[in-house]
């Protein structure tokens, strides 16, 4: 039976959403599918800005960071006569099902749509802030690492240089799977992320103390601090204007910021994209819904589409382990 699909970009662009477009593309193709594109996320959908995709737009975009298709935060979306345009539109164009790869708040989304529409929807998880449960690795992530990586690698030049301190914040939203894997991975004498800090004022005195530690075993020498966003009220730069004060040693805010999100997908990231876009035109064929498609121990998985987002996906206890006793060994050798 054919099928018309939909798919869409939403939120925060990651790197491999294009390819993961690609391989939807392709694998509809082998079924015998007919894929539109909404451009603008769900406000392409709401206001009907559509493509109708071949394998010539896919042709030669694996490659390429963001998204053929844009995308954007919809706000009209969230309210019910936004969901229901949705529903008007899709029914309209004859959409059988709809693909959404985004994080987060565009998964909800979904699941908000699936309530009221009878068509198949299916979530893929693209976003660098790996924080959607179901699947190991989140479309973008591993690009996302190396990119942080490779500016914290550049900010101990300098800082080695100086012999300063940097605070450097990376993405994340809530969650701190960059700002572990990025710590650990450069080799930060310190990893801030909300998953171990409840309250932020009550770890100034360890932070001052861990800097203090350094300083006594090392001398004067370079210090790297990895901090997930939002999570230091007053942002990064009252942080390092705090410790300043407190230390009496001049502390240097950096904010990687939107760098992370762009940049051509590391090998892994291509590669799980296209396993997800694939997995997820297999999905549609068994008639799956309310879904999100994801990779686990290197198989594809699916999990309930309101599993994804309303269970919070756990750090790597380990990796959590290997970065406290790193910091815990400084304190011993006083």
């Amino acid at each position: 039976m054919s099928k018309t699909i939909g798919v869409l970009t939403s939120g925060g662009d990651a790197p491999g959403m294009n390819a993961c477009i690609r391989a939807i593309v392709l694998s509809a193709a082998r079924f015998g599918y007919q894929v539109i594109g909404f451009e603008h996320g769900y406000n392409g959908l709401l206001n009907n800005e559509k493509i109708r995709l071949s394998n010539l737009h896919v042709q030669h975009i694996i490659q390429l960071g963001g998204t053929i298709l844009k995308s954007a935060r919809c706000e009209a979306f969230l309210k019910p006569d936004g969901v229901k345009n949705a529903v008007a539109n899709l029914n309209s164009n004859e959409i059988d099902a709809l693909i959404v790869i985004g994080g987060d708040g565009s998964l909800r989304g979904l699941q908000k749509l699936s309530e009221i529409w009878s068509g198949q929807v299916i979530g893929i998880p693209g976003t660098i802030d790996n924080d959607l449960n179901g699947s190991d690795n989140t479309i973008g992530y591993q690009t996302a690492i190396d990119t942080a990586l490779d500016s914290i690698d550049k900010i101990r030049d300098t800082a080695d240089a100086f012999e300063r301190i940097f605070l450097v914040e990376v993405m994340g939203r809530h969650a701190g799977f960059i700002a572990l894997a990025s710590a650990v991975a450069s080799g930060a004498e310190q990893a801030l992320f909300p998953e171990t800090i409840e309250d932020p004022h009550a770890e100034l005195e360890s932070i001052v103390q861990h800097v203090e530690c350094l300083r006594k075993i090392h001398g004067k020498t370079s210090i790297i601090m990895v901090i997930t966003e939002h999570l230091w009220p007053g942002g990064v730069s009252d942080l390092a204007e705090t410790l300043t004060h407190q230390i009496g040693i001049e502390c240097r805010p950096c904010i990687l910021g939107h760098i992370q999100r762009g940049g051509a997908p590391v090998a892994y990231d291509r590669i799980l994209a296209t396993k997800l876009g694939a997995y997820a035109v297999e999905c549609i064929a068994d008639q799956e819904t309310a879904i999100m498609v994801g990779e686990h121990n290197n198989q594809p998985s699916r999990i309930k589409l309101v599993d994804a987002f309303g269970i919070q996906k756990s750090l790597d206890p380990y990796l959590v382990k290997i970065q406290q006793d790193l910091f815990d060994v400084v304190h011993s050798m006083q």
